[in-house]
């Protein structure tokens, strides 16, 4: 059995019937906009988000869950699917999961009118449920992100990210989604309690070792849809370059800052930068830094009794870092 077939067994009822409840929430009176949330619904991803909103509410509730809940998962899944859509306008990208993005198809003004339309859909989905609380967890992860994204892009042009930075910046742009999404778990049976900030940690510790896992990928051998460098040519400072860049000495640190400035779409000297910081042990200082991230979010799931929702939850987070794509 597949891991993510292996961790969506606990919650595999829940999981089909949100798919059902989800569809329902993306509808419309116009044709052109059921037409795309169709196409839409038919590429969707692993579902890692509302799989973590199911698992954390059932392992705090002894198996519960409420029509809350379900609502939560469709509003963290709709507005993620907006920023997607966004994001790929903004990026100019052509593809999304191996399929044709909105924008390849439809061109950008549609694209980003349905990323609105995905957007509001998310907040009366709240409103008109009385999800404020929700609605707030959702809210803030939303300026999250696009703080985070602005502060990349800010110090991506003077490259002058110390890891501290560096730290905040996938905290906003990765880990603050995941972090919405276990606290929305929690929050959707037991509002109020001290487990929807548990849950939250839980979440952005995820977050942190998932991005850093990403970061990793830019170093690799492994074949995941995207090219090996391609983190250098766009002049994103990833871990283990800035752990690179912050103990180099003046020379190593010149070449590397020009490299990266002036020659990143050199493919010659990218390979070389990523063997100088290979060499200068930026992928081992990496791999540590995720691991302590993993060990953190597990140590916070030992509060909690055994279950299988539990066992789901561990194995997402080896999953995180395991993955090979």
């Amino acid at each position: 059995m597949k891991i993510v077939e292996q961790i969506k067994q606990p919650i595999a009822y829940e999981m089909d019937l949100f798919e059902q409840k989800f569809q329902l929430s993306m509808s419309s009176k116009v044709a052109l906009l059921n037409r795309i949330t169709h196409y839409i619904v038919n590429r969707k991803g692993k579902q890692m988000r509302p799989m973590f909103v199911f698992l954390v509410s059932k392992m705090i509730s002894n198996g519960e869950v409420s029509e809350r809940t379900y609502r939560g998962a469709s509003v963290i899944e709709l507005i993620h699917t907006a920023t997607l859509v966004h994001d790929d306008v903004v990026d100019d990208s052509n593809r999304r999961r191996g399929f044709f993005s909105i924008n390849a198809l439809w061109k950008n003004k549609i694209a980003v009118l349905i990323g609105d339309y995905l957007l509001s859909k998310g907040l009366l989905l709240s409103i008109d449920n009385n999800d404020f609380d929700l609605l707030k967890i959702i809210s803030i992860a939303v300026r999250e992100m696009s703080e985070g994204e602005l502060l990349q892009i800010e110090k991506a042009r003077k490259l002058d990210i110390t890891e501290a930075i560096y730290y905040e910046i996938i905290r906003q742009k990765t880990a603050t989604l995941i972090a919405a999404c276990c606290s929305l778990g929690a929050a959707s049976v037991k509002p109020d309690s001290q487990d929807v900030e548990t849950m939250r940690k839980f979440g952005e510790l995820i977050g942190m070792a998932f991005q850093i896992k990403d970061d990793l990928f830019d170093y690799g051998e492994t074949q995941i849809g995207k090219p090996t460098g391609i983190d250098i040519k766009e002049q994103k400072m990833t871990l283990p370059l800035i752990h690179v860049l912050n103990k180099a000495d003046k020379k190593d640190k010149r070449w590397l800052i020009n490299a990266i400035k002036n020659h990143n779409k050199n493919a010659k000297r990218v390979k070389e930068v990523i063997a100088f910081v290979k060499e200068n042990k930026g992928l081992d200082y990496a791999i540590n830094k995720m691991k302590a991230f993993q060990n953190e979010a597990l140590q916070l799931l030992e509060i909690y009794p055994d279950s299988e929702y539990k066992n789901s939850l561990k194995l997402m987070v080896n999953y995180v870092i395991e993955r090979k794509k």
